[in-house]
């Protein structure tokens, strides 16, 4: 190891106390998703305090927040995501309260390593992750189009990179038709609860010619209390729609919608799909996964491992969309726990949980260095996530 690599890692040393003080003070004021003003106002100050310049509140999320460091110009452009939002009624079970500080912390360090090479770090507190996909409402109202790289860190099980994370459409459709008595003049009766229904069975029949990873859930959420004696006018189902590849979801989609559609031919009704969320698949970006985990074993992170086999989904890949991304999740609970659980509540204070903040900000303060001092380390990860975004194209 060199140098200067162990003088940023003495240097997130030389500040532990201060920042599990931080850690903990979040966990101990959990804020859910739009609300996390003393979280946000915490990293903002603390930043501002050393040297970042802080524009707070971002766009439609007042707790969203850019904190930038600029050496030079012309080097690389590093983004530093935290997310801070608790979870209703049980706090921070997933352990979001880690981030912030693990991330000013590793930001910092960097700052103030004296490298001679330009550089600039931009920090971006991003909030709601669990109930309103903050990153992407950041995306679309012009944000983190700023940066060549975002970087991340989640407390986790294990120590690793995830390689995916599932696309997905969230969809409500409603089915609109014409009352009517079933046993006096059904004939004058267009049920959309039948709409519904052979919309679920178009489903079902498409299983069989979707690629394997393809995941598609339904069920009714409303049939507005009519009666089964009446003919159904309205009847609304809820839908998931689910892909690794986000090319292939937008696919799926369309041969969705015209099954709708199918639908509303069959029974003469007429139905209306709403979006109500939607979520891309991660683009990855192997040697950017790599340096990550070559770090996190240089500073002693515990348990590292491959990919986990399960991902989710989560609005980071918004951001690996447009520019290469990964997120280092630091092993700080029972290989066999799961998030939003009681096993990550019980350690977000504890040793584990407070070291995964320094093993975090380590990991993440030696992959700046690398990419900063190594145009060509750069270079390579943005042509391995260009030619990845095109293979993710071609499988469609």
């Amino acid at each position: 190891m060199d140098m200067v690599k162990e003088n940023l890692y003495a240097r997130i040393d030389n500040m532990k106390e201060e920042l599990w003080s931080m850690s903990d003070y979040i966990f101990d004021h959990p804020e859910v998703g739009t609300k996390e003003f003393l979280a946000s106002e915490l990293l903002e100050n603390w930043l501002e305090k050393h040297g970042f310049t802080v524009e707070r509140g971002l766009g439609s999320l007042p707790t969203a927040f850019r904190a930038v460091y600029e050496n030079g110009t012309g080097g690389p452009s590093i983004g530093l995501l935290c997310e801070y939002d608790a979870l209703p009624t049980i706090g921070h079970a997933c352990g979001h309260h880690m981030q912030g500080p693990c991330i000013v912390a590793a930001a910092n360090a960097i700052r103030e390593a004296g490298l001679k090479e330009p550089f600039k770090l931009v920090v971006y507190g991003t909030p709601a992750e669990e109930n309103a996909a903050g990153k992407i409402i950041m995306l679309e109202e012009g944000f983190m189009q700023d940066i060549d790289v975002a970087l991340m860190m989640h407390g986790s099980p294990t120590t690793t990179c995830d390689v995916k994370a599932m696309a997905n459409y969230q969809l409500d459709v409603t089915f609109e038709g014409t009352s009517a008595h079933a046993a006096i003049n059904p004939d004058k009766g267009r049920s959309a609860l039948d709409g519904l229904l052979l919309t679920f069975q178009g489903v079902e029949f498409l299983r069989e010619h979707v690629p394997e990873d393809c995941r598609m859930h339904y069920t009714v959420t409303d049939t507005y209390g009519y009666q089964c004696n009446v003919v159904s006018p309205k009847a609304t189902g809820t839908f998931s729609l689910r892909s690794f590849n986000t090319y292939v979801l937008e696919d799926l989609y369309q041969r969705f919608q015209r099954i709708v559609h199918g639908a509303e031919l069959m029974t003469d009704t007429k139905a209306t799909i709403a979006v109500t969320g939607r979520m891309v698949g991660k683009i990855p970006v192997l040697r950017l996964n790599r340096l990550l985990l070559d770090c996190a074993a240089e500073v002693g992170a515990p348990r590292i491992s491959g990919p986990r086999k399960h991902p989710g989904s989560t609005d980071l890949a918004s951001v690996m969309e447009r520019v290469p991304g990964s997120c280092i999740r630091v092993a700080f609970v029972p290989e066999n726990a799961a998030s939003h659980s009681q096993e990550f509540l019980d350690n977000g204070k504890a040793e584990t949980g407070h070291m995964a903040v320094i093993y975090g900000a380590k990991t993440l303060a030696g992959a700046c260095y690398e990419m900063i001092t190594k145009p060509e380390l750069m270079a390579e990860i943005q042509q391995e996530f260009r030619e990845a975004k095109e293979k993710m194209k071609a499988e469609v």
